[in-house]
């Protein structure tokens, strides 16, 4: 399969969720569409902000994701509480990387906003080592923003 065709991608998800104003239904659609879109995504998720400090799964494809993250760990963590995309080449050099599958060796993680309010992070694993890049992180942060904050 080829990379991602982000402007095809960008068109299928603006189709399918218009006037859809539900975050769950949104996830659901963003996560399984940006998954099967590209061989390089093994893992494509949510999780999302369900109080001080703490992440919950939420809408994923692939193997099973981890049911909960605090801000204060991992790459997830990372994103949440900084607010900026976090690119890991290779996860293993990452001292409080959460492993929710030990294949993976690569993430690529992108906050979620609404009017300036932190819904969750969409999180992306690759089993392949530095498998993104900054146009997967500027197309990807495009498309969240066209769904959830438009």
């Amino acid at each position: 399969m080829a990379r991602v065709d982000y402007d095809t991608l960008a068109q299928t998800l603006a189709s399918l969720t218009d006037g859809e104003t539900d975050d769950v239904a949104l996830m659901a659609t963003c996560a399984c569409e940006i998954h099967w879109s590209d061989n390089r995504f093994d893992w494509t998720g949510f999780y999302r902000v369900v109080g001080k400090k703490t992440l919950k799964i939420g809408p994923y494809q692939g193997g099973h994701g981890c049911l909960e993250i605090p801000f204060s760990r991992g790459v997830c963590g990372a994103a949440a509480r900084t607010g900026k995309v976090q690119m890991v080449d290779d996860v293993d050099a990452i001292p409080d990387h959460i492993a929710c599958a030990a294949s993976t060796r690569s993430e690529l993680v992108l906050p979620v906003w609404r009017k300036g309010k932190l819904l969750g992070v969409l999180d992306i694993d690759s089993d392949q080592p530095a498998a993104f890049t900054a146009e997967d992180s500027d197309r990807l942060a495009a498309i969240l923003t066209d769904v959830f904050d438009r």
